[in-house]
């Protein structure tokens, strides 16, 4: 058996390995669902941050950006994962690269009882970087609206940095320089919020990617959100780095995470009971929900100035 050959009988078992879960049962390519609930769907990708994965060979990482970009939109629609199905461009047939990606992602799904029931990948001579992108499959045990009520507290859970929004912006800005932080993975919060949601009432969730924090007016009815500056989720030394270079505060909060991956809300008792829960993240209290019109207003950590969405 040729090397070539040998490298795709890994990845197949690799694969296979995460087919027969609690919940999916794939068996000759046929995928066999163990349960019948309401589901949602969810794709996104890598985007621009795959050029600085195949740069400095960051492939694990490139994984655990994919299904954080997924997983973490899933939690909040209260949706448990069970399959996923990937799509990988690459500028090479490389088949070492593929299997080391494929062999995270399998690690990564086996861990969180995910198959993966399908996939493609394909070879593009004129990409500069890797594009990993997942669509996942979850099921819904019981349903929730998704809103950010009035008298609620935010709770914010701190990032790890850029995550894996802005990185045109960053291409734009920093050229051919790079910093370790444009390789750093995306937070993984699902694993640490899901079983919350069973627990307490959460009203309202926000992963903060594209859009950054404009993304909260899609979770509001009259009403407005107020983040505050006193709070322990500061932006870290890459988003100084780019405040620095001529972006304007609104700008930053309307690309950025500035510090903060994701946003949960409830009602005062609720939210400092679901703070002493999260030990898994920086977390704090950095705002509160009140009557208004679908307004974000944002004291900046940059410039103590005031933003408004």
């Amino acid at each position: 058996m040729s090397s070539q050959s040998l490298k795709k009988e890994q990845i197949i078992r690799l694969i296979q390995k995460t087919w027969d879960t609690p919940y999916i049962l794939v068996k000759n390519h046929i995928a066999r669902k163990k349960f019948s609930l309401p589901e949602y769907h969810h794709s996104d990708g890598i985007g621009t941050k795959g050029i600085y994965h195949w740069q400095k060979k960051t492939f694990k990482n490139a994984v655990l950006d994919a299904l954080a970009m997924n997983l973490n939109d899933l939690l909040i629609m209260g949706a448990r994962p069970y399959a996923v199905v990937d799509h990988l461009l690459i500028p090479r047939d490389d088949k070492e690269i593929i299997l080391e990606i494929i062999k995270h992602l399998s690690q990564e799904c086996r861990k969180r009882n995910i198959a993966i029931s399908g996939g493609e990948m394909s070879y593009h001579n004129n990409l500069e970087g890797i594009d990993l992108s997942i669509t996942m499959l979850g099921f819904v045990e019981k349903p929730r609206e998704n809103k950010f009520r009035t008298g609620d507290i935010l709770i914010g859970l701190g990032s790890n940095g850029l995550h894996s929004n802005g990185f045109t912006k960053i291409r734009e800005i920093f050229g051919k320089t790079y910093y370790p932080e444009f390789t750093t993975p995306t937070f993984i919060y699902f694993d640490t919020i899901f079983p919350l949601i069973r627990k307490f009432n959460i009203h309202g969730m926000v992963h903060v990617t594209g859009g950054a924090f404009t993304k909260l007016k899609d979770f509001l009815v009259k009403a407005d959100i107020e983040i505050r500056r006193n709070h322990k989720l500061k932006p870290q030394k890459i988003f100084k780095e780019l405040y620095k270079k001529n972006i304007s505060d609104k700008e930053m909060y309307r690309i950025f995470n500035c510090g903060i991956g994701f946003i949960l809300s409830a009602y005062p008792k609720e939210a400092i009971r679901i703070l002493h829960q999260i030990r898994d993240f920086k977390a704090d209290v950095i705002g509160e929900v009140i009557p208004g019109n679908r307004r974000v207003k944002i004291r900046s950590a940059f410039s103590n100035k005031k933003i408004i969405f």
